[in-house]
């Protein structure tokens, strides 16, 4: 049975592990797990810029998502962004992002200051777009640019 639950600073060892493939698997790149801890630590110690979300299968966290936070003006609310989304391997493909994310769904319901759900994906991620549809995204409104320093 899988457990959604807000992830816990003893959580950080397997989140930087989650994160270290995700950006491996999913754009070849290989983080610094220095500056990747750090940043979770500083995650923990600020809430203000975001929490983590893990899926708890026999007390082994198998998968994890990040939440950020966007102000809209045009809304006057919070908009949670999901990022780092990982799922490990071996637990993909039994519906464990769609518990999360019905999870953080739920959550945004019963919270009038947050006005919605947003996500980014890379465009040859056609597994990952599938089941974002499948839950009701609409990815067809804003494309992302970025600048990175």
């Amino acid at each position: 049975m899988i457990t959604i639950k807000r992830a816990l600073e003893t959580d950080i060892p397997v989140l930087v592990s989650f994160q270290e493939r995700m950006a491996f698997e999913t754009e070849g790149i290989s983080l610094d797990v220095s500056i990747l801890t750090a940043g979770m630590r500083a995650l923990f110690a600020n809430p203000e810029k975001g929490c983590y979300f893990v899926a708890v299968n026999d007390a082994k966290v198998v998968a994890s998502l990040l939440i950020t936070y966007e102000w809209s003006d045009w809304r006057n609310r919070t908009i949670y962004w999901i990022q780092s989304v990982f799922v490990d391997p071996v637990h993909r493909r039994k519906g464990i992002y769609s518990q999360m994310y019905q999870y953080i769904q739920a959550l945004v319901d019963k919270d009038d200051s947050i006005g919605g759900i947003r996500l980014y994906v890379d465009r040859t991620n056609i597994n990952a777009q599938q089941t974002y549809a499948a839950l009701g995204m609409n990815g067809e409104h804003y494309l992302v640019f970025e600048w990175m320093k």
